[in-house]
């Protein structure tokens, strides 16, 4: 049975948005990276990214991450709020890109698609070359997931609220991709 993809404290965060966002794509590959950890997008789900998902009728990057059922696992499409810096993120790539009303989001060195195994190599290549062992291009979505059920309750949600964030069908599936922490277990036992 294989592990599930680990999840990265914030400092390993912090690493792996300075080391993306070195190199000729910086600004796009920072973008792969913040529509994993701040949208907890699957790797089929960043490959597939339109600009049409993402812009607003004046051709403005939105509020909102429509990402359509036709790139969504199991057909799950779902709205996601934009986090500010995710959405920086998507400005300077449209800017970079010449403000294009359709199309990639995420473009390889050719200018068309990434597929998701593209993405998923990618990740893997950048793991490595940090030395975070454990971690895939799943780390992120995990990492997105495991954050917002740590602070769904400090925004008046459920974790009803994740799942649909997640587009999971059934609660089990998220709370599986929850990582439980014992420091926070041990505060929660002493409040009781």
């Amino acid at each position: 049975m294989t592990q599930p993809a680990k999840v990265l404290a914030a400092g390993d965060v912090r690493r792996l948005y300075a080391a993306a966002r070195r190199g000729r794509h910086g600004t796009r590959n920072f973008l792969i990276v913040s529509l994993s950890y701040r949208a907890g997008l699957r790797a089929q789900e960043v490959a597939g990214l339109q600009w049409g998902m993402v812009l607003q009728a004046n051709g403005r990057v939105g509020t909102l991450l429509n990402v359509a059922g036709t790139i969504a696992k199991n057909g799950r499409g779902r709205h996601i709020p934009t986090h500010p810096d995710l959405r920086a993120a998507l400005d300077a790539v449209h800017r970079e890109q010449g403000r294009p009303r359709q199309g990639p989001v995420i473009r390889s060195q050719r200018g068309t698609h990434m597929t998701p195994r593209s993405v998923v190599n990618w990740f893997a290549a950048l793991y490595a070359k940090l030395g975070m062992d454990g971690c895939s291009s799943h780390s992120g979505r995990r990492t997105f997931i495991t954050s917002a059920a740590k602070m769904v309750s400090k925004a008046g949600g459920s974790l009803r609220d994740v799942q649909e964030l997640a587009g999971h069908r059934a609660l089990t599936t998220t709370e599986r991709y929850i990582e439980g922490d014992r420091d926070a277990q041990r505060k929660l036992v002493r409040m009781m």
